[in-house]
């Protein structure tokens, strides 16, 4: 098996998942008592929290180009950056190290591709819903993607931010965004992209009008694939 390097700690309720998703996966394809090699890199998430508050976002990258080297020179094959917004730094990044370094989003517009969907709604926090770093990879993947609704950006930044990323996970965020996902299924779209790597806390990926694609478990599942390709 190959080995990669998980930059995590964004935050560590979402690394733990990858953790868990990888070495299921893992488990599942090797038998017996196998689990993943992994090697980890967990950021102090208040450091980038407090570079990407203040849009200081050399800050962030210098941060996470100094988890991506210390994961090569540790011996890791390629590297998951685990959230989707500081994929906002992915170029940044990537530049710096010679392994690859699996994009979240590409990873995600490749199976809607796969699955012949052509529209959606793309749900997360707000630099995500409304920037282009992330939008765009999808919309190359031919998918049509819903405007940015701001009052459901601001909600998500606040219940992630407030809630989630402290392991968190009320019943009151749960009903809001099942109500939420209920409204996008009226909408002219096939399918949502969950685009925040903590919002599986809250919304049951598999008992929804549309289907939900998943990030945290397809750019897992994609870090699984690379340690298992032969």
């Amino acid at each position: 098996m190959r080995k990669i390097g998980l930059i995590g700690g964004l935050s560590w309720t979402s690394t733990a998942r990858y953790y868990q998703i990888i070495n299921e996966m893992v488990a599942r394809a090797k038998g017996g008592f196998h689990s993943a090699p992994l090697l980890i890199e967990s950021l102090d998430f208040a450091e980038v929290a407090r570079c990407a508050t203040t849009d200081d976002w050399d800050c962030a990258s210098g941060q996470l180009i100094g988890a991506a080297q210390r994961l090569e020179q540790a011996g890791a094959e390629a590297l998951l950056i685990c959230a989707n917004s500081m994929h906002k730094v992915y170029d940044a990044v990537a530049a710096s190290v010679a392994v690859p370094i699996i994009h979240i989003a590409e990873v995600v517009g490749e199976k809607m591709h796969a699955d012949g969907v052509k529209s959606a709604a793309l749900i997360g926090t707000r630099n995500v819903m409304t920037e282009k770093f992330y939008r765009q990879r999808l919309v190359a993947h031919g998918v049509s993607l819903l405007p940015a609704d701001m009052d459901l950006a601001d909600r998500i930044d606040r219940i992630v931010y407030d809630e989630l990323v402290h392991g968190k996970a009320t019943r009151e965020s749960e009903r809001f965004m099942k109500s939420e996902l209920t409204d996008i299924a009226k909408e002219q779209v096939q399918a949502v992209v969950l685009a925040c790597t903590e919002l599986e806390m809250i919304v049951d990926v598999k008992a929804n009008v549309l289907p939900i694609y998943d990030c945290t478990s397809l750019h897992a599942k994609a870090g699984a694939a690379f340690i298992l390709q032969e």
